[in-house]
């Protein structure tokens, strides 16, 4: 027994011991490798899968470019459904109704991010760049242009096969102050009559919500001096300038002016930036409604097409706004003075005609008033007394100053 325990505990094989590579200097702050981001929801985008997670961009070293690689697959399905979904009809741009789609955000965990992208950053997907959205230029000095904070649709780019993985390798500035994060996920693109149709099924505000913040607002200033009795709505969409179809406005806005839905979202669907068209505030897709009151007054038999505004009176009703339409200024009339007086012009090429004889004598009798009326200022105090012709006929007195060549030529 003791023979055959000395012999189980003789290590049969020794491997020789190599240097091992020292590992990579790590910075004193430690990032998850997937934090808990939230991305903001984007309403023209419906998310099917998370193909790689909300992961960390981790900076390796100290160096100012950081790199990192990130790796994911499709699975049979999901890339029969992206092949599937391509739009090939004719005069369209040819495109993924289901996307693979990146985003970039900061690594903040407090509340639901936006997108931001890293400074300095490039990307490339299966060793092919990237296309990013094009920065922003900036007057300001030492500032870096910021790249407008939209997802990239990276479709085009990636293997639609579920044998082969895909490799997204992230180059970036590395911050000192701040973290990002990186997700690509699978995501349905949907139109702005996608949503159109999603907020009417959501439903209409009861006209009796929009009539409460009629008397509301009407009665709140009744205890003032100058009382407001009624108020105006236009009928007209402050986007397209034309009647609305179909009224909607934010629950987050304190006024009662609604604009078009389709037209609202017909504009984001090209640039979002979700902002009311009327306060210019934050009109996010899912506070929009539809308002029931103002639908109702579109629909009404009693107003005409050419109607663009409307009166909201105290106890929440509404009349017609009628414009007073202000009388044309009156015509001066032009009264025929004599034919003395008047002045003829036959055209342009031949000119003024020849005036009478007593505008010719009363032109001659002005231009010798004027003639006579001239002051000449040379002329000393002393001469002021004696007649105007008499003073020009005779000859200035020679001062003691003047030398005789000069007495000379003013004699002459």
């Amino acid at each position: 027994q003791t023979r055959q325990t000395a012999m189980y505990n003789q290590p049969l094989y020794s491997f020789p011991q190599y240097p091992t590579k020292p590992p990579a200097q790590m910075l004193p702050n430690s990032y998850p490798v997937h934090p808990d981001v939230h991305f903001k929801r984007l309403p023209f985008f419906d998310v099917i899968a998370d193909l790689i997670k909300p992961s960390s961009l981790v900076p390796l070293n100290t160096h100012r470019l950081q790199e990192g690689t990130f790796y994911f697959h499709l699975t049979p399905s999901q890339a029969t459904d992206i092949a599937s979904s391509r739009d090939v009809r004719l005069g369209t741009k040819i495109e993924y109704v289901k996307q693979v789609q990146m985003r970039f955000c900061l690594l903040e965990t407090t509340c639901e991010q936006e997108d931001f992208f890293p400074p300095n950053v490039v990307v490339k997907v299966n060793n092919k760049l990237c296309p990013l959205p094009n920065p922003v230029p900036t007057n300001k000095p030492g500032v870096e242009p910021k790249r407008p904070p939209r997802p990239v649709n990276i479709t085009p780019l990636i293997k639609l096969s579920p044998t082969c993985p895909n490799t997204i390798h992230v180059s970036w500035g590395s911050d000192y102050v701040r973290g990002y994060a990186i997700t690509v996920v699978l995501v349905h693109k949907r139109t702005s009559q996608d949503l159109l149709q999603r907020l009417k099924n959501k439903g209409v505000k009861h006209s009796d919500y929009t009539r409460g913040l009629i008397k509301e607002k009407l009665n709140e200033d009744a205890d003032c001096e100058i009382a407001t009795t009624s108020l105006r709505v236009s009928l007209m969409c402050p986007l397209g300038k034309m009647r609305m179809i179909t009224p909607c406005r934010a629950i987050t806005c304190q006024h009662l002016q609604c604009f078009d839905a389709h037209l609202f979202l017909q504009m984001n669907e090209r640039k979002p930036t979700w902002s009311c068209p009327v306060c210019d505030k934050p009109a996010l897709y899912d506070n929009l409604v539809i308002d029931g009151y103002f639908q109702e007054v579109l629909s009404s038999n009693d107003l005409n097409s050419d109607i663009t505004e409307i009166q909201l009176n105290k106890d929440g009703s509404w009349s017609i706004h009628t414009v007073e339409k202000k009388p044309p200024p009156p015509v001066a009339k032009v009264e025929k003075t004599s034919a003395d007086d008047s002045i003829e012009i036959i055209s342009d090429d031949v000119g003024q005609s020849a005036t009478s004889t007593t505008d010719k004598e009363n032109a001659s009798e002005e231009c010798s008033k004027k003639e006579k009326s001239v002051v000449d200022l040379t002329i000393s105090d002393s001469d002021d007394d004696e007649p105007l012709a008499k003073r020009r006929a005779t000859n200035p007195k020679p001062d003691s100053t003047i030398k005789f060549s000069d007495t000379a030529s003013i004699s002459s």
